[in-house]
């Protein structure tokens, strides 16, 4: 297939547009990754903060279980009753 010189020039013209295009596309696509992989680091960071802090408070918890199970029954606190435990101001 011969082309004329018009129609090489044309596609010569054009493979450097196509190159800068997706070198253009590439860059974006770099920026995003790395945009991407801050994210990701970031939210690593407050996974582990949020188990941290829920490993604590397991901890604690399982502290005041251990106390209610360990109190008498006059040490317990009463049950709490809605009606009969109305503020005067109902």
């Amino acid at each position: 297939m011969n082309l004329s010189i018009s129609e090489q020039k044309r596609s010569q013209d054009q493979i450097p547009a196509a190159l800068s295009e997706l070198q253009d596309q590439m860059i974006e696509l770099q920026m995003s990754m790395a945009h991407l992989e801050m994210t990701v680091e970031q939210l690593n960071q407050v996974i582990t903060r949020q188990d941290a802090h829920i490993q604590t408070l397991q901890r604690q918890l399982q502290l005041v279980y251990k106390q209610v199970e360990n109190q008498s029954p006059e040490e317990s606190i009463a049950p709490f009753d809605v009606i009969a435990d109305r503020p005067p101001h109902y």
